[in-house]
């Protein structure tokens, strides 16, 4: 009981902001159970006799009142910018642009954070260790020296989380699970929009971040993936220097993506710095499944290399997007599905993916992704967006059933923001021109003849695990059925028995079938290394 007061309070609290901000239009979709209608009554009292902080539009409003009540609501706004499919989606492209640029906790602090963790002064740990500068609602970042091998300083990021930020999150995380589940409960239409499993990943993602050494892994894993790609590279890790609460990694130098000027000034040609933020991250959607989920202009960074577009450097990986090698193959052709406007492929690729039920009509979905993509055909190139159009998508999947999927959803919001960043650079580009070749080349590497080879040598190492695997399996099944017989033919073993004749018939028909069986198996793998081979021909 106290806990469900204690929950209702800090809803109550979080409609109350919302009022001075005139933000609670955020409650609005949908009929609300009684409780939110409460809260939001109580707001608006505040609303109309205590004044208003409201300014600017709709989605500034919400930015500034989830500022306000602090980091895990800050955190929410910029995972429900991942989730148009449950508000309205201008609002969540509003909300992609939030940036937990918070007040910093004292250096002081920060250096007792680090003394903890290793167990020694920061100052053995870290030389010339300065003030925040940057902070966010999970952590902060100091820059501060260490010694290389050869002996030398060099500059380093020193990245510390928030003190006592773990316990902030777990108490506004169970605000947030007593209201998806009060939702879900009472609200039967909401369902289809799962907000318990959505309050889940939300406490998935931030679980992740709490940990400093998983985002060191992250970073780690995409320097891996990418390693050699023109245009692109992460910060090296220090893994000596980097625990749960502290992560130290290379201090980088490149000019802001936002400052346009200086990236001018570096005789760097805009257009290319765009084209190669969006090819950056489709490469490492498509080709590797694996993508950057938080690239808004306050973690990405260029370098001037002598190269028109420079290298894009981009940092804090607390946030990421996987798919399937499925997932990635469905996404490149949904989207080159568009470009050639084929809406019947695009259709039968959703079906194929399982992301619409069988029992809906192919005809009718071509039918609802025409309607969506010939207005934007009309229009100029540059003023077709991408990630406005797979929102679109996202808005008729209702029609047909389409349950969410958390990992095409961050793959827009993402997609959402890049776009946006390409776009600042420069307002002619044209999304569809430099997304083309690399779909064109990653599809026919998939599905044409080199990925049909592929698949093929894959499935022939499948085959080849199976025939190794052979011997000891015929041989466990050998064994299980002389068990079955008994030392003695009669059947008896430990927790099973069966009549003495039943078990010589299962041992005699074994050891008759065992020759023929084995030389049937090999004959069926053989045949499907054939089967494989002539697929290519």
């Amino acid at each position: 009981m106290i806990r469900h007061v204690r929950n209702f309070g800090r809803l109550v609290r979080t409609a109350w902001v919302l009022s001075r901000y005139d933000a609670l239009f955020a409650l609005d979709a949908g009929e609300p159970p009684a409780p939110v209608k409460a809260a939001r009554s109580i707001a608006k009292l505040r609303q109309r006799f205590g004044g208003s902080s409201a300014k600017g539009s709709e989605g500034d409003r919400l930015a500034a009142a989830l500022t306000e009540l602090g980091p895990s609501y800050i955190k929410l706004g910029q995972f429900l910018a991942t989730r148009p499919d449950v508000i309205d989606p201008a609002l969540a492209r509003d909300l992609a642009k939030l940036q937990d640029r918070l007040p910093p906790f004292d250096t002081a602090i920060a250096k007792q954070i680090i003394a903890d963790e290793f167990d020694k002064p920061a100052e053995t740990v870290f030389q010339d260790m300065g003030d925040a500068v940057a902070a966010a609602s999970i952590a902060q970042v100091h820059k501060a020296t260490v010694p290389n091998a050869e002996g030398q300083n060099h500059p380093v990021a020193v990245k510390v989380l928030r003190p006592d930020v773990e316990r902030r999150f777990a108490a506004d995380l169970e605000a947030f699970f007593w209201a998806a589940r009060l939702i879900d409960r009472m609200v039967p239409s909401a369902r289809r929009l799962k907000p318990i499993d959505v309050v889940q990943t939300l406490a998935d993602s931030v679980a992740l971040e709490m940990d400093l050494r998983l985002e060191a892994a992250a970073m780690s894993e995409m320097e891996e993936r990418t390693k050699g790609d023109a245009g692109f590279r992460t910060p090296s890790i220090d893994w000596e220097r980097t625990s749960k609460r502290v992560m130290t990694l290379e201090w980088i130098d490149g000019i802001p993506i936002a400052d346009i000027k200086a990236l001018q000034a570096a005789g760097l040609d805009l257009k290319e710095v765009a084209a190669n933020v969006i090819n950056s991250f489709l490469t490492h959607a498509v080709r590797e499944g694996y993508f950057h989920a938080d690239m808004h202009p306050g973690n990405l960074f260029v370098e001037a290399d002598g190269t028109p577009g420079g290298t894009l450097v981009a940092v804090d990986y607390g946030i990421m997007g996987r798919l399937s090698p499925k997932e990635s193959r469905f996404l490149a052709e949904i989207l080159f599905g568009f470009v050639m406007r084929d809406y019947r492929r695009v259709a039968e690729v959703h079906f194929e993916a399982g992301y619409v039920p069988e029992s809906k009509s192919v005809d009718a979905f071509a039918q609802a992704l025409r309607a969506i993509g010939e207005p934007l055909f009309d229009r100029e190139a540059h003023e077709i967006s991408m990630a406005r159009l797979l929102g679109q998508l996202f808005e008729v999947t209702d029609q047909f059933d389409m349950e969410t999927r958390p990992e095409l959803i961050m793959l827009q919001k993402t997609m959402v923001v890049v776009e946006g960043v390409a776009r600042d650079l420069d307002p002619q580009f044209n999304m569809w021109v430099t997304s083309e070749p690399v779909l064109r080349q990653w599809l026919e590497s998939k599905v044409g003849p080199e990925g049909r080879l592929q698949d093929a040598v894959k499935g022939a190492e499948r085959i080849g695990r199976l025939m190794s695997d052979l011997p000891d399996l015929l041989e466990t099944a050998e064994r299980a059925a002389r068990s079955i017989a008994g030392p003695d033919g009669s059947g008896a073993v430990e927790g099973l028995k069966l009549h003495p004749d039943t078990a010589r018939a299962i041992a005699d028909a074994q050891a008759k079938q065992e020759r023929p069986n084995r030389i049937a198996l090999w004959v069926g793998a053989a045949a499907l290394v054939v089967i494989a081979v002539t697929t290519l021909l």
